[in-house]
């Protein structure tokens, strides 16, 4: 059975078996050792992933830029552990706001006062303002993101960096469908902030920790839900959002517009 096949089954030990079997048959052909970066990735096997890259990058300058655009997205998902964990804070897009700082104090909290922690997240989601818009032309009154450490914010890397970025500093979110096993980890998108720069982004497909969950997770072909006892939403697999209208997968997103905040509230 092909690579390929394998990895459509989602059957990834296998595959990446059978793919480290064909690079060490083939060890200048970069395909093949892109195809080998993702499926480490998608596994959770950062520092191997980079070494890959590394390779590939002397086997082809033409692929350095995504050599770069990908490595600086590895050294992000051990920041985002690090972040989840409560040890590290994000970055924050714009000035942090009052309840932003509640969200990333309560993940700090988490592990020695889950109640306390949950109560901060409750007192972040009463401050944080209702941002309307709309979903692939589907009008909604609010928009945040299913998991409940998150709620008001979206987990980007840009520029290199991992950031947290409130729904109501954007105006819109725009990608296509996956088309790379490596989407399967960071979606690529286009961003458009409310002081009207844009950037290029990648979101973290997945919920944090998803790379060590069973294949159809790790794949983020679903989603599943588990609540701890202070009742926090955790998210394992493939990130949705949740509006007032309905819940919308990040793979069948392809337009999210945000209605512009007030000039007064962008100045401040």
């Amino acid at each position: 059975m092909s690579v390929e096949e394998l990895l459509r089954e989602g059957r990834g030990q296998e595959a990446l078996t059978e793919l480290q079997a064909r690079v060490r048959k083939a060890p200048a052909d970069g395909k093949l050792r892109t195809l080998l970066f993702q499926l480490l990735a998608l596994q959770g096997q950062w520092s191997r992933a980079v070494a890959q890259l590394q390779v590939i990058g002397q086997l082809d300058v033409e692929a350095l830029p995504m050599v770069q655009t990908y490595r600086e997205a590895l050294r992000c998902e051990l920041l985002r552990a690090e972040v989840f964990a409560g040890r590290r804070a994000p970055l924050v897009f714009g000035e942090p706001m009052p309840w932003l700082a509640l969200l990333i104090e309560a993940l700090s909290r988490e592990s020695s006062d889950p109640a306390g922690a949950q109560a901060l997240r409750q007192q972040a989601f009463e401050l944080a303002p209702i941002t309307p818009g709309s979903a692939d032309g589907q009008r909604f009154a609010w928009v945040a993101d299913s998991d409940g450490r998150l709620g008001p914010v979206l987990e980007a890397i840009v520029n290199g960096n991992y950031y947290w970025i409130p729904f109501e500093r954007l105006t819109a979110i725009r990608q296509e469908a996956p088309a790379d096993l490596r989407d399967f980890i960071w979606m690529p998108a286009m961003l458009t902030f409310a002081n009207g720069g844009e950037s290029v982004a990648l979101i973290p497909s997945r919920y944090p920790g998803s790379e060590n969950a069973e294949a159809a997770l790790q794949f983020a072909r679903r989603t599943e839900w588990s609540e701890t006892a202070s009742g926090l939403l955790l998210g394992h697999g493939q990130r949705v959002f949740a509006t007032d209208v309905a819940d919308v997968a990040l793979f069948d997103l392809r337009e999210l517009l945000l209605d512009a905040p007030a000039a007064d509230a962008v100045a401040d």
